[in-house]
């Protein structure tokens, strides 16, 4: 049974939070594969995280899944990401937005796209879900370093013209996030490390399938008390 007391909190959290100046655009979600494959609730907590992100008007939502490599074998690392790509392609085929899943096995990154078109290309009002399954920004940056290197020696542009506009623009996900959640730990990973650069990050030690509304809706909040400095 719900408790009117929270139900009536959290309504005046969003309410709050829809009319504040600072909204946020897009938020990162960081995870365990652990956190969605070793209790039933997982894959369904993802869901209803997404429906309370659009209810919160969040456009873009990214997802990393942190997948364990030491001591895996390269047979057990794919079962893992299939097992991922297939749940989670069935957890979110019903939400109504551009939703792209990225693996990174094998090379290059393996992308599915469920429906929308390419990654951060739609219509900016067009709402986005953007998963990576083990894919981290290192490897992001090696795949943007590998493609400029090519050009280059094709001689499509000069050593002199790598700017960061330029890597920029080889890297698989666009979008910078405003708020990174990290559920049940205070260890991140490497996922969106250009990108997130000016990012703000939200830590909470409530693991993920007892995360609750309330919690996004604190981490909202929390961001929009902060004072971004965007590295000044």
């Amino acid at each position: 049974m719900l408790n009117p007391i929270l139900c009536i909190y959290e309504r005046i959290l969003k309410r709050g939070i829809l009319n504040s100046h600072i909204l946020v655009n897009h938020v990162l979600l960081v995870l365990d594969e652990t956190d969605l494959l070793s209790d039933a609730m997982g894959m369904e907590k993802l869901r209803h995280f997404i429906k309370w992100c659009h209810a919160l008007e969040i456009d873009i939502i990214s997802v990393y899944i942190s997948v364990i490599r030491d001591g895996m074998d390269k047979k057990l690392l794919e079962k893992t990401h299939a097992h991922l790509m297939e749940h989670i392609t069935k957890a979110l085929s019903k939400e109504k937005a551009s939703i792209a899943i990225y693996a990174d096995i094998p090379e290059p990154a393996y992308a599915k796209i469920i429906k929308g078109a390419d990654n951060e290309d739609t219509n900016d009002n067009e709402r986005k879900i953007n998963v990576s399954i083990g894919l981290g920004g290192r490897s992001e940056l090696t795949k943007a370093i590998k493609e400029i290197v090519k050009r280059v020696k094709t001689g499509e542009i000069e050593p002199e013209e790598i700017d960061e506009k330029l890597i920029e623009s080889e890297l698989i996900f666009k979008s910078e996030p405003d708020l990174v959640i990290r559920s049940g730990a205070t260890r991140l990973t490497d996922f969106l490390i250009w990108q997130s650069v000016y990012s703000e990050f939200y830590f909470t030690d409530v693991n993920w399938t007892q995360f609750r509304k309330i919690d996004l809706l604190r981490a909202v909040r929390d961001f929009q008390w902060r004072e971004r400095r965007f590295g000044q």
